[in-house]
């Protein structure tokens, strides 16, 4: 497997798969020694976690779950 020169390599798909890697998910690198472990982020820092905190408390309408399903469906 080569390394491009942006330092990018692809995970083959059987790695992918077994690991539950799809496009956009987080992963992280962790160094011991001189082996590097590629593994899914599960970290509090990930990136989808930072989103859902910053988003959280911004909503400027109240609505129940009902309410916005009907909205979104076009419901009168």
């Amino acid at each position: 497997m080569r390394v491009t020169s942006k330092g990018q390599v692809t995970i083959p798909r059987n790695v992918r798969q077994h690991l539950g890697i799809f496009p956009q998910s987080e992963v992280e690198f962790v160094m011991e020694d001189a082996t590097v472990i590629l593994r899914t982020a599960t970290s509090e820092n990930s990136r989808g976690k930072r989103l859902v905190e910053n988003m959280r408390g911004r909503a400027t309408v109240r609505m129940t779950t009902d309410e916005i399903m009907a909205f979104t469906r076009g419901d009168d």
